[in-house]
């Protein structure tokens, strides 16, 4: 016979509630009161069945995480600390690749609104109404929908002009920027902004290519910013995947990094060349 809640605060001499607040790591409990029930817990074998529970309290315990695609350094490395820091609430993480189609997007929307999952980690290049997303537990990365919605970014515009002063105190003259435009707008839209601000303050002629780039397009991008800069000796680059092409385009090119080009890039670099952010 399968042991039941009942039994275990019967061993531990105490309640059926305070078996179920040391279940739920609720505070409210002596500590040898709350070892006297984790070992009768350990003796008959008990454990809670984890459905029954998130039934009663109205809540699954996952947490969708939804991304562009998966195939992406950046968004792996952020999948990876995602789940790693909702494991210690006793969440489940869902990856959900919305292949950059909106409705795979509405579709978590709408299982949050029917109780699915509990909430989700939005990285999109799409913008949703606010009302659509209204009493929805939802945490944006890099794109604001509201100011009911809760979102995470970075200091993109102190951090570029940061990253441009280092390449221009270590002697860069002619500096580039190339980018990835986002659909809608984003917080990311302010490394371009101030690339052109720290251009004009410097005297510097800007040598820009921004535009919105398919994934797995980057190699014919910086094809194209080479052709037209040939003549650049620091490059801002906007992500990871963009300055991988771009390093592996101007070592073929015969460049050293960084004696001859600097290249300073966003996102988690895994291979370590010249200077990093």
């Amino acid at each position: 016979m399968e042991t039941t809640i009942k039994d275990v605060a019967k061993y531990a001499g105490v309640g059926v509630g305070t078996v179920s607040r040391v279940i739920n790591n609720e505070k409210a409990v002596g500590e040898k009161t709350r070892e006297k029930v984790l070992e009768a817990m350990r003796v008959l074998n008990y454990s809670r069945n984890n459905m029954a529970f998130r039934l009663r309290k109205n809540e699954t315990r996952i947490i969708a995480l939804l991304v562009p695609v998966i195939n992406h350094p950046f968004f792996a490395k952020l999948a990876y600390y995602i789940e790693d820091e909702a494991s210690q609430y006793g969440y489940s993480i869902i990856l959900v690749s919305s292949q950059q189609k909106v409705d795979k997007e509405t579709e978590i929307i709408t299982k949050i609104k029917h109780r699915e999952v509990d909430g989700a980690v939005f990285v999109t290049h799409y913008m949703h109404d606010e009302d659509e997303l209204q009493n929805c537990p939802i945490v944006s990365i890099d794109r604001t929908f509201g100011k009911n919605i809760p979102y995470v970014t970075s200091d993109n515009y102190d951090a570029t002009k940061d990253a441009l002063r280092f390449m221009i105190e270590r002697g860069a003259k002619r500096v580039g920027f190339i980018g990835s435009r986002p659909l809608v707008a984003s917080e990311v839209m302010e490394r371009e902004r101030a690339y052109l601000d720290l251009m004009a303050e410097c005297g510097m002629t800007p040598r820009i290519v921004n535009e919105v780039i398919e994934h797995g397009d980057e190699k014919v991008v910086v094809a194209d910013f080479m052709k037209k800069y040939s003549d650049v000796d620091g490059v801002f680059v906007s992500g990871y995947t963009l300055s991988q092409v771009f390093y592996e385009a101007a070592t073929e090119q015969g460049k050293r990094i960084p004696e001859d080009m600097q290249i300073v890039s966003y996102d988690g670099i895994f291979k370590q060349w010249g200077t990093s952010n």
